[in-house]
């Protein structure tokens, strides 16, 4: 097995990713534009900020995603011929840490959609349960997004422990 291609189809899968995401954030910018254009009650009116402001950090997670991977195409590859084994330890350790930040990630994301469904419940105004909806809507696309992250992450680190060195 080619650790190189391996590896580099791994940040190619990550770069796909990145795209959907910002796919993702320019459908919810156009979500708030159509609450914007279009809504008549407070209540839509009230979800045109938080739509904004989750199609912003949308964004953002897609730019972190892309910025973080592009480089590494070329850095892989720098890497690898310099050293295969520094390279394979590196990667190891860097999949181990993945494992155990998506570890307090999956506790801390449905933590926070609890909270904002309490808030749904138990705080009234429109703006607080639109803002609490568009929570709940952004920790569930980002539980999406990083389970699949997780999996490909998973996936790869059991590749580079199966590379006889």
């Amino acid at each position: 097995m080619d650790v190189l291609k391996l590896s580099t189809d791994w940040a190619k899968a990550e770069i796909v990713s990145a795209r959907l995401v910002l796919l993702f954030g320019v459908l919810i910018f156009l979500v708030a534009i159509g609450f914007w254009q279009f809504g008549r009650t407070g209540t839509a009116r009230a979800f045109i900020i938080p739509l904004f402001i989750a199609g912003i950090l949308v964004v953002a997670v897609s730019a972190g995603l892309y910025l973080a991977n592009k480089p590494r195409l070329i850095q892989f590859r720098d890497e690898y011929q310099k050293d295969q084994q520094a390279f394979m330890q590196k990667e190891l350790a860097r999949t181990f840490k993945s494992q155990q930040d998506f570890k307090m990630v999956f506790k801390a994301l449905p933590a926070i959609i609890i909270v904002a469904a309490l808030i749904i419940v138990f705080v009234p105004g429109s703006i607080w349960r639109a803002s609490a909806t568009v929570t709940i809507l952004l920790m569930a696309f980002l539980m999406l997004v990083d389970s699949q992250t997780e999996a490909r992450n998973n996936a790869y680190r059991q590749e580079l422990l199966n590379v006889k060195p």
